[in-house]
Formats: structure tokens, C-alpha cells, sequence
């Protein structure tokens, strides 16, 4: 629960909050005239939280910043403790998506034709419901994650330079060694070229992946992963792959897969 109360000047504005889960995002302005104030005073109260998709609506039409925030921080709520997707049960991919599509609707159709500048810079990944799978490679082939292979994924960033279309997805990993040898820090960069398709679908085709170790070993020059003959790569793997943006601004952005897969980052 969040209060502010606006009070005519030269009164200062109060602040207070508390926990984001809670009811469904909402915000109330209620009128109270005071009788030992010439001008009336106004209390907005706002609530944030995860509520139940079946209650959604896609009627945003005149949304404004707050509105627009207020949806930002629910979707921040539905996906945080789920470590990227990777803790998400059925319930929680449930609950992320439709507060995905909550703000998506209340921002509208994204066009990359008049607004490409926003994709620049270094983006983090903090959801993607594709790692529900515990693989790497969410829905296409990946290395299992703690499973059969001591792997434990850290940060995951996307790069994205758009005057050279370079689009580099950037896994940071943390690689189990026998005892007493500590795990093996390393960072592994898949660098892509990205091209647009329409106003908002994005196609990206895979160049090369490097792996920089970390830690004691970071004095190491990055090593170049041999490619995957064409003839030998799987036909699930192509080496190129499609997804749509479906909201965008300056911090925040949702990407939809072409295999279904919904993705959340937030300027890094």
C-alpha cells in the first residue's frame, strides 16, 4: 500500500510504502475538503500488486505514466523470486503472463520504424518463461542446469547496437570443478546480426560464440567456439531465430519468442 498527499501549497508532499504484494494495482483520488482549509486538500491512495489474470481487461485506452508505471512494478512483482523463470511453476508462468499482457495492451502496438533508438544499450534479463524448462536453451536444445551438468547460470544480458545491428546475448556461468578446485567463472557471448521485420518482429542470425573466463583466469584472451557445420547442426537449430516486441520505452521491454516464449529485461 502507497499514499501520497497532495496538499495545496506551500504544504509538502508526504510519501510512504510498504510491500508490493497485495491486491491489484489501483489508484484513488478522493476529495476531502477540510474545514480549517481555505482550498480543499486531495489524498491519492495507490495499491500494487500480483492479481489473478482471469480478471484482466484490455481496455487501456488514455492510459497515463502512473497507470502505465503502476503496471510496470505488478509485472515486476508476478516475475521477482522465480531466478529468471528458472523457479517458475505452472501458476507462476500463469500469473507473469498476464501481467505481461496487462501492459502490453495499456502500451499499445510497438513500432520499431519510429522508435528503434530505444532498443540501444545493454539489456538484463530478469524473466523468461522458456527457462521454466531448466534448460539453457529454454524450448530448443540447451545444456541442462544443475541437473546432469554442474552449470549455474548468473547474469544474462543482450547487447544491441543499432547503427551495426551487432545483437549479442551475453551468459554469464559458473562451471563446477572437482573438489578443492574452485568453480570456473565464465562468460559466454553469442554474437548475432539483427534485421527488422515489420514494425515489430525482430530476426536475428547467429555469427559466433566466445568465452571469456573470469576469476583468477581473466588474464585469458577470449576463446572462439568452433562453429557447428551446417550439415551437422540440428534441425532444431538453425542458428537464427524470431521474436516480437510487444512493449518497449526507455527501461523496460517484453519480447515474445516464435516458439511462444515471453522474456522481460530491464535497461541495465
Amino acid at each position: 500500500m502507497a499514499s501520497l498527499n497532495l496538499l495545496p501549497h506551500p504544504s509538502p508532499f508526504s510519501f510512504s510504502s510498504s510491500s508490493l504484494h497485495g491486491s491489484r494495482c489501483s489508484c484513488t483520488l478522493l476529495l476531502e475538503p477540510k474545514p480549517s482549509q481555505a482550498r480543499p486538500s486531495f489524498l491519492l491512495k495507490s495499491t500494487v500488486g500480483v492479481a489473478d489474470p482471469a480478471s484482466y481487461s484490455s481496455g487501456y485506452a488514455g492510459d497515463t505514466s502512473d497507470s502505465i508505471s503502476c503496471l510496470k512494478l505488478n509485472l515486476l512483482s508476478a516475475v521477482s523470486g522465480l531466478n529468471r523463470g528458472l523457479a517458475a511453476s505452472e501458476d507462476d508462468l500463469r500469473k507473469a503472463d498476464g501481467a505481461a499482457k496487462e501492459l502490453e495492451a495499456a502500451g499499445g502496438v510497438v513500432d520499431l520504424s519510429v522508435g528503434l533508438d530505444k532498443l540501444q544499450g545493454r539489456w538484463k534479463l530478469i524473466y523468461s518463461s522458456a527457462f521454466s524448462s531448466r534448460t539453457l536453451g529454454g524450448s530448443r536444445p540447451g545444456p541442462p542446469i544443475g541437473r546432469l551438468l554442474p552449470i549455474t547460470l548468473g547474469q544474462v544480458f543482450q547487447r544491441i547496437d543499432i547503427l551495426s545491428k551487432d545483437f549479442d546475448n551475453i551468459v554469464e556461468l559458473q562451471l563446477g570443478a572437482p573438489w578443492p578446485l574452485p568453480p570456473l567463472e565464465v562468460t559466454a557471448t553469442l554474437a548475432h546480426k539483427f534485421e527488422l521485420i515489420g514494425s515489430s518482429k525482430v530476426k536475428i542470425v547467429f555469427e559466433k560464440t566466445s568465452v571469456k573466463a573470469g576469476g583468477n583466469l581473466a588474464q585469458l584472451p577470449p576463446l572462439e567456439v568452433p562453429r557447428i557445420p551446417d550439415a551437422l547442426r540440428p534441425s532444431s537449430n538453425t542458428g537464427s531465430g524470431e521474436f516480437e516486441i510487444t512493449y518497449l520505452d526507455s527501461d523496460t521491454r517484453i519480447t515474445r519468442g516464435d516458439r511462444g516464449e515471453l522474456r522481460v529485461f530491464v535497461i541495465s
